[in-house]
């Protein structure tokens, strides 16, 4: 159980990173409350599909598109 709940730590902290590295990358102002939403999202992407890596920028491009959707960002 202990590994399975440190793999889990170790995957949502890769997701984390690339949502950080994706934020950075676009030189975005520190993080808002669209910023959190999609942090909140892509890692329910992510903890569905039972943290499988390599999934982690198709996670959080989604889970823009889902926060502008429903924000009413065009």
């Amino acid at each position: 159980m202990k590994a399975k709940t440190a793999r889990s730590a170790e995957q949502a902290a890769a997701v984390t990173q690339a949502a950080q590295a994706a934020s950075a990358a676009a030189d975005d102002p520190p993080m808002s409350a669209r910023d959190d939403a999609i942090r909140t999202a892509a890692y329910a992407r992510a903890e569905a599909r039972g943290f499988v890596p390599g999934h982690e920028l198709e996670d959080w491009l989604a889970a823009e598109r889902e926060v502008d959707a429903t924000q009413g960002v065009a």
